[in-house]
């Protein structure tokens, strides 16, 4: 049996409260990673004890055997789910687990006293029209979410409870610490909106560029320290055409998508906890219910949408073992739309009235300059690179545009602390940077001079100071970095001889 954290048993006395104050459709806002099926189990242990039936909605199939294996852990047992076919199914069962849109077609539901909706931020309208309806007047709704702020919410619940913020979760150490980088600046200008996101078709075809899908692999090979590793796209052909470009430059990924099975997810799952996968794309489909042991998200998916925002970086966050934080590499530019995920807060759930968007309580992040992390606003000193910059007033901003100059791979000078290279997220004296180039090209059997051209295109001056080193062994960081060299090099060979063969073509005629 799992005890309860303190956050948890905080919902669970609110509950309460607002149950006796009259409340009978609240909202339970908990970040993700928190432990919303934990709670739901409480919940229904207390309702079981009293008699009472309980069925437990969730929004995709997928998530109905984890449910059930959820429950089973908290010592829940007399379940049964309503799905076709499902080797559970049991009406006369005292909880039920069931999926909205099973339950969307049927018009007679099991008789119950409580309804628990999980991830009820996904607004499906039958399903809410008929909870508010006549016939489940004296039942109680008790919707579950890490970010209920979808529009008109206020019209199907009554009451928001908050619990906990993502950042006193971090602060408590019940959820993990994040760096995040802001690789690339995709172009967006010609992408349109619709249903208040991206137009999924014109998105799509801006992330999909070759130039931005190769930034993806290089930067995570420079940066990605190994950690598993979630990538985020837009569709499935994008996520596919990561997941080739991940192995072209052989890395294992995996690849999952609305379409790919439950059985197929656990064994993709299985694949990442045991090493064989180092990243996963995906789309739409591991943003809610997923407990993996994710380090690194990679943002290839850009949203105006906090929700969305909010859950693909939740993947991120769980706390595990020797997990000291989650890396984000961030390619959409979403945190220069929404700021922090800390930042994200809401005191109410909307009405359907609001029509302008609400006022920001932080600024967002800055850009550093050097080494693409982003700080908060009002931080001088970059905290990865500690780079500080030299008479800029503090309220003035760099163009948005100048920013996309210093990008991974492109073999411009990047300052951190004196005389040291950056390497993935940290930094090493330039002397060992050279020393390890040696031994990439003695491995290599590359020409002898290959080693000081490759620092010079880095740090734009020759390394005679340093000519007398002895060549290192290369960390695991200055491997990936000069494999991703190596792949940014043979990617502009290749282009050179194919604007070559094109301009030899045009000769011709």
């Amino acid at each position: 049996m799992r005890h309860l954290f303190p956050h948890q048993e905080k919902a669970l006395r609110l509950l309460l409260e607002r149950a006796r104050e009259g409340s009978r459709r609240p909202v339970v806002q908990l970040p993700t990673g928190a432990g919303k099926t934990r709670l739901a189990a409480e919940i229904i242990k207390r309702a079981r004890a009293k008699g009472k039936r309980v069925m437990f909605v969730v929004p995709r199939l997928s998530l109905i055997d984890q449910t059930v294996e959820s429950f089973a852990t908290d010592g829940i047992h007399d379940v049964g789910v309503i799905q076709a076919d499902h080797p559970l199914t049991n009406p006369d069962m005292p909880v039920q687990v069931a999926s909205v849109k099973t339950l969307d077609r049927r018009r007679d539901w099991p008789p119950v006293d409580l309804i628990i909706v999980d991830e009820c931020h996904e607004m499906f309208r039958a399903f809410l029209k008929r909870i508010v309806s006549d016939d489940l007047k004296d039942v109680m709704v008790i919707g579950l979410s890490a970010s209920p702020w979808a529009k008109g919410m206020a019209k199907h619940y009554d009451d928001l409870i908050i619990c906990a913020t993502t950042a006193e979760m971090i602060e408590a150490g019940r959820l993990s610490r994040f760096r995040v980088f802001a690789p690339d600046h995709p172009d967006l200008s010609g992408v349109g909106t619709h249903a208040g996101d991206y137009n999924e078709k014109q998105l799509a075809k801006a992330m999909d560029k070759p130039k931005l899908v190769a930034d993806i692999v290089t930067t995570w090979m420079r940066m990605g320290e190994g950690r598993p590793t979630l990538a985020f796209c837009v569709d499935r052909a994008h996520a596919k055409h990561v997941q080739a470009q991940f192995e072209a430059a052989q890395i294992p990924c995996g690849y999952v998508d609305a379409y790919t099975s439950a059985d197929e997810r656990k064994i993709v799952r299985d694949k990442v906890h045991s090493g064989e996968y180092k990243v996963v794309a995906n789309v739409s489909c591991l943003t809610t219910g997923v407990d993996w042991d994710i380090r690194c998200i990679i943002d290839a998916r850009p949203t105006k949408s906090e929700m969305l925002f909010v859950q693909m970086y939740g993947r991120g966050l769980r706390t595990a073992e020797r997990k000291d934080d989650c890396l984000i590499l961030d390619h959409a530019d979403n945190y220069k739309r929404h700021g922090f995920v800390t930042d994200i807060h809401h005191e109410r759930l909307d009405d359907g009235t609001r029509t302008a968007a609400p006022k920001r309580t932080k600024p967002l992040p800055k850009e550093c300059p050097k080494c693409s992390h982003l700080r908060p606003a009002k931080m001088k000193e970059c905290p990865a690179c500690g780079y500080v910059p030299e008479g800029v007033h503090s309220g003035v901003d760099s163009e948005d545009g100048s920013l996309c100059e210093v990008t991974r791979g492109t073999g411009k000078k990047k300052t951190g602390p004196a005389h040291h290279t950056q390497i993935g997220s940290s930094w090493i004296h330039n002397s060992e940077f050279y020393a390890m180039l040696k031994t990439w090209a003695y491995k290599r059997k590359y020409k002898p001079k290959w080693a000081d051209r490759c620092y010079y295109e880095v740090h734009k001056k020759w390394p005679n100071q340093y000519v007398n080193v002895q060549p290192k062994e290369l960390t695991r960081d200055m491997y990936n970095w000069c494999l991703a060299d190596q792949i940014r090099r043979a990617k502009a060979f290749s282009k050179s001889r194919h604007q070559q063969g094109n301009g030899a073509r045009n000769d011709r005629r």
